[in-house]
């Protein structure tokens, strides 16, 4: 049983506290796997590491932090139990590191979160809330909530311990790869991206961490352009980068730290799943794939550099599912289709096809 406990203030993190976490971590979970594909190099013109955290236990690098943060909490605070507001993999991260603990975990979610996801949650022993329409509606329900019950609520963003755990991936990375030229790392409230900056600026300060966001939802890119928090619309069906707002403790930790911040549209994302699920052999969600979407999307900043892109979670819906085969599917098609026309164009001239003089 380990007995240390994270000394971070409210609004601070360091490598002591990120190793401290990795400590806490090896009781639960493994390091994950960072592979390199050359049909990945091919598409990209970068030397590309993956990691893949899409692997993890709920799926998403997020476990790090509930793992951690529930490990924090004192008896006196677990019999109250928890509660946050997320669409998605934080909610699992909470209710599995709840369940872990045996503390009474409750997640709010906008209405309009997949019934997949709630049922995802509730796997775990922990309670689903689907109320209001977006995430910041939940955020206040969750509220509500907290004040009623006495439970602790979980701010997705600026919840110091969540960073701790989270960090430890790019430990993992770092400490096996300590000379990459840059990391990517998608941002919707931001713990991944200020983790990273706070760990290679210690380990690694050659290596750029860049982050990238959907364009559709750019509250964390406009927050750091400008550096005071702002809210935008938030328009993007991509869930995991789905924020409203910017987080004060990520936004805080990012600022003279991340080396650029990047946009992607939608359309951008889906391609860089097609590219994972078919030369990767991945499965990732949106923002999973975000961060291979800004390679792609951006070569000027990543063509021959070496670079670890972060696949943060693998719990793509069904939407995202069908997206991915059925555009798979017609280029597929659409290549038979020319094969068909080509063999019988060359038939009626009266030539051989290539199959016929096998």
């Amino acid at each position: 049983m380990c007995h240390w406990r994270l000394m971070i203030s409210s609004m601070e993190l360091t490598l002591a506290d990120v190793r401290a976490a990795r400590t806490l971590l090896a009781d639960h979970l493994p390091p994950t796997p960072i592979w390199s594909y050359p049909l990945v190099d091919r598409a990209t013109g970068a030397s590309v590491l993956i990691k893949h955290e899409n692997t993890q236990p709920v799926g998403a690098f997020k476990v790090r932090g509930g793992l951690t943060l529930l490990s924090q909490m004192t008896e006196a605070e677990r019999r109250h139990g928890v509660v946050t507001y997320s669409t998605g993999n934080h909610a699992q991260s909470l209710a599995y590191a709840s369940r872990v603990f045996g503390v009474d975990c409750t997640v709010v979610m906008p209405s309009g979160t997949p019934v997949a996801k709630a049922e995802a949650v509730e796997g775990w022993s922990a309670t689903a809330v689907r109320t209001g329409n977006s995430l910041e509606e939940a955020e206040r329900h969750a509220r509500k909530i907290a004040e009623e019950t006495g439970a602790r609520l979980i701010s997705p963003g600026d919840t110091p311990e969540l960073l701790a755990g989270v960090g430890t991936l790019y430990l993992e990375i770092l400490e096996a790869h300590p000379d990459l030229d840059a990391i990517v790392v998608p941002i919707g409230s931001g713990t991944g991206a200020a983790a990273a900056c706070v760990v290679a600026e210690a380990l690694a300060p050659n290596c750029a961490v860049i982050g990238v966001q959907a364009s559709a939802s750019p509250a964390a890119h406009d927050s750091w352009r400008s550096g005071t928090l702002v809210a935008r619309p938030n328009r993007t069906a991509v869930a995991g980068l789905a924020t409203g707002r910017g987080y004060a403790l990520p936004q805080r930790l990012m600022a003279g730290r991340l080396s650029d911040f990047l946009l992607v549209t939608d359309e951008q994302i889906t391609d860089a799943r097609r590219l994972l699920a078919t030369a990767a052999h991945t499965q990732a969600e949106g923002a999973g794939a975000a961060s291979m979407a800004a390679v792609m999307a951006h070569p000027q900043h990543f063509a021959g550099r070496r670079v670890a892109v972060v696949c943060t979670g693998g719990n793509a819906d069904m939407s995202e599912l069908s997206t991915v085969a059925s555009e798979t599917e017609r280029q597929g098609g659409t290549e038979r289709q020319g094969g068909t026309e080509r063999q019988g164009e060359t038939e009626r001239r009266g030539e051989k096809s290539p199959a016929m003089h096998r």
